[in-house]
């Protein structure tokens, strides 16, 4: 039975839905990929800023750093050479005259005529034994110094070198009163600034660091650079500066792009800043892995205990990382880790980006594709609807009028076949297919009291031989043709509705809104057509989309077209079948030239929109073979009706497993077999010996006469037709055998 056909504005109203939905599933995809693209990007965009960003920022902070580095190179070269100036020279004029001991036993600069902020102090501990070669090599330094000590204060805050037996010579601007003012007991040589320079801490006698610490006098945060000076194999003096951190740190804590935070960390893991170490009190760098010993100082102070875990994580990460790895990632606080080495004190300067900082400018992005997105599919909703209801709607509800009507017999339609397009060719299109149907419905109506006539007529002749037997066989005979007139030309009539609802539901598919909106547009601008089309960037458009929607409106018209073709070709078949029904009892038979695969092509396309409808899936082996002398029609009457009776039996089956094969093949060299099989509600035992009774049906609405009428024009054809089944739910295949003896002269196929 077929599906009722919907209502123009049921229709409207389900195109108009269907559509929505489809832009806003492209919408949402649109939105997604947008948002993949946008994350990606950013991703890539904020990765490459963030190494440009650490490389930038490591060769402006190393500056001091390698400075620091060089003119120590400078000066241990320099005293070097003093020290070979002082070597022939008697020391203790100069010497006396600069420096004088102090009643704590200390050595130091000589108080009366001294300046600090231009003269180099000295110091020397109780104790240490002042020979001459020792003089001559205080002497060097307090020259050196002297020499370079002011120049460095621009960018240092002191230079000073320290002896192995204890003299510490200083030139310190900030605190001039320096070598006066120091305690008697100060340990000079205990210092790390000392003891980092020697031998076994230092193998490689190069510039080595200190770790930051608080210099309480001015509450300052510094590190020291110092650098050995080895002569003749044994460590003399020690040059160091000290570098004062406040505006390093400053800046690591709060100079950082949009969103990130930086730290400086040294690879033991003493923490030089981050932006949640609470400093306050503090006289000592933050030891990351807790290993470092806080004796004589106050490490600084982090905020929790996660904060202190999420940092020993990042320190890990960097610490481990590859040589030339300068990006990274830790997955377990969604962020991305930017790292470069400070040459000099080799400190790590590390930028964090958390991940969230790239979702979000993502997700704002996506989000403006979103939202105008849905704002643009409301407003082509709304113009849909409004041209699918003037343009569409209304007349497609002449159109079901008019079907209904010629469904229920009145061919008297009228439509307005004025229209210039798809709709009026259509209208027009089908007025003729009315009266076709018409005429043809007057054939059969007339053919069929021919034959009732002819009937009679034979009866009549044998009314006197055969008494009532002759009487009940008449009646048997006509109720048999009239059955199988009207069970075939019931399917073909199907297939004509069927093709006419395709050829509706084409025309419900035609996009003519754009036809309105290129109108519009030729309006807006028709004061100056010849600019609008050529120099406006819609107007350029407008000629290139005018041709396209004229070839889809011409694909548009040739599909409807083939399926008119196809009700054109219908109609003729009913008359076929007609024609086969009268020619039924009258001998010879009509053989004529047949291509089989042609023919077989020809019942699948009968039945072509009631399979769609079923949604049945069709599997064909059907290949070429010489045409054959047989009743062309009687074959395709026998086909027609297995496929029509293979579709309803797999109603039960779901649609996405309903499948239909056609087979066509020649099993011996003189007969050939056509096999028609479904997947669907199967035949028992006990029925098959039945399937071809005349009255027998398994369906509700069956008349039991098409597999009867079948079987008969089978054996007429001389052939057969057969029936296998493995049982209910396994199918059944019909198998229609018939004699095959091929001709030599080409037969044109069929038209399509």
């Amino acid at each position: 039975m077929a599906d009722p056909p919907l209502r123009p504005a049921s229709l409207a109203r389900s195109t108009l839905i269907q559509m929505g939905v489809r832009i806003g599933i492209l919408i949402a995809l649109t939105t997604l990929a947008s948002y993949l693209h946008m994350f990606h990007t950013l991703r890539e965009d904020a990765i490459q800023q963030l190494a440009r960003h650490v490389a930038e920022r490591s060769q402006r902070e190393e500056a001091i750093f390698l400075l620091a580095r060089d003119n120590h190179a400078l000066l241990v070269k320099a005293l070097e050479e003093r020290i070979q100036a002082w070597s022939q020279q008697d020391p203790d004029p100069r010497f006396d005259s600069l420096f004088t001991p102090w009643p704590d036993g200390t050595v130091r600069s000589r108080a009366e005529g001294f300046d600090g902020l231009r003269m180099v102090g000295l110091f020397v501990p109780p104790g240490v034994k002042l020979d001459t070669e020792l003089r001559r090599r205080i002497l060097a330094a307090h020259d050196v110094i002297t020499q370079y000590g002011p120049a460095f204060s621009v960018r240092f805050t002191d230079t000073y070198v320290t002896l192995v037996e204890g003299p510490v010579l200083t030139f310190w601007p900030e605190r001039p009163r320096w070598a006066l003012d120091l305690p008697t007991d100060d340990p000079t040589l205990e210092y790390e600034l000392f003891t980092i320079t020697t031998p076994e801490k230092s193998p490689r006698r190069q510039t080595v660091w200190t770790g930051s610490y608080l210099y309480s006098p001015t509450q300052s945060w510094l590190v020291t650079a110092s650098t050995p000076l080895d002569m003749e194999g044994r460590h003399a003096a020690s040059f160091s500066h000290d570098i004062s951190l406040d505006q390093l740190m400053d800046r690591s804590i709060n100079d950082h792009l949009p969103g990130t935070y930086n730290l400086l960390v040294r690879d033991d893991g003493q923490l030089i800043a981050h932006p949640a170490l609470d400093m306050r009190g503090a006289t000592m760098g933050y030891d990351i892995l807790g290993t470092a010993s806080q004796a004589g100082g106050i490490p600084p102070r982090l905020a929790s205990e996660g904060e202190r875990a999420h940092l020993r994580s990042l320190f890990e990460k960097v610490r481990n990382r590859q040589p030339g790895e300068d990006i990274l990632e830790l997955p377990e606080y969604d962020e991305y880790i930017a790292v470069a080495r400070l040459q000099g004190p080799d400190w790590n300067f590390v930028t964090v980006l958390p991940k969230s900082v790239v979702t979000a400018s993502a997700w704002r992005s996506a989000r403006y594709v979103l939202l105008f997105g849905l704002a643009s599919l409301l407003l082509e909703l709304v113009i849909m609807y409004l041209v699918l209801q003037r343009h569409i709607s209304q007349p497609l509800r002449v159109f079901t009028e008019a079907t209904h009507r010629v469904a229920s017999g009145d061919f008297q339609v009228a439509l307005d076949a004025s229209r210039e397009d798809e709709l009026g060719q259509l209208a027009g299109a089908f007025r003729l297919m009315a009266d076709k149907l018409q005429q043809r419905e007057a054939q059969l109506r007339q053919a069929n009291e021919g034959l009732e006539q002819r009937v009679e007529e034979r009866t009549r002749e044998l009314k006197t031989v055969h008494g009532q037997l002759v009487q009940t066989a008449r009646q048997a005979g006509m109720a048999e043709i009239a059955t199988n007139v009207l069970h075939n030309v019931g399917n073909v009539l199907n297939s004509v509705y069927t093709s006419s609802q395709l050829a509706r539901s084409r025309m419900g598919e035609l996009r003519l809104e754009h036809v309105s909106k290129v109108a519009t547009l030729l309006e807006e601008n028709q004061a100056d057509l010849q600019r609008f089309v050529t120099e406006d960037e819609r107007g350029r458009n407008v000629l290139p989309f005018l041709g396209k929607l004229g070839q889809n409106l011409l694909k548009e018209r040739q599909e409807i077209s083939t399926l008119l073709e196809d009700v054109g070709r219908y109609t003729e078949h009913i008359g076929d079948i007609v024609k086969v029904q009268q020619s039924h009892a009258r001998t010879p038979r009509m053989s004529e030239p047949v291509l089989l695969a042609s023919l077989v092509d020809d019942a699948l396309r009968i039945n072509a929109a009631a399979l769609t409808r079923h949604q049945v899936k069709e599997v064909r082996q059907v290949p070429f073979l010489p045409p054959v002398m047989t009743d062309k029609h009687k074959v395709l009457m026998i086909l027609v009706n297995l496929i029509s009776n293979a579709k309803y039996a797999m109603d039960g089956v779901p649609a996405e497993q309903r499948i239909l094969s056609v087979t066509l093949e020649l099993p011996v060299p003189d007969r050939v077999r056509i096999a028609i099989q479904d997947n669907g509600m199967g035949i028992s035992q006990e029925l098959l010996t039945r399937i071809f009774q005349y009255g027998f049906t398994t369906r509700k609405e069956g008349h039991g006469f098409g597999l009867h009428s079948s079987a008969v024009a089978a054996q007429e054809l001389g052939g057969s037709l057969t029936v296998h089944s493995d049982g209910p739910g396994r199918g059944a295949t019909f198998t229609l055998e018939l004699p095959y003896q091929p001709i030599e002269e080409p037969v044109p196929p069929p038209p399509q």
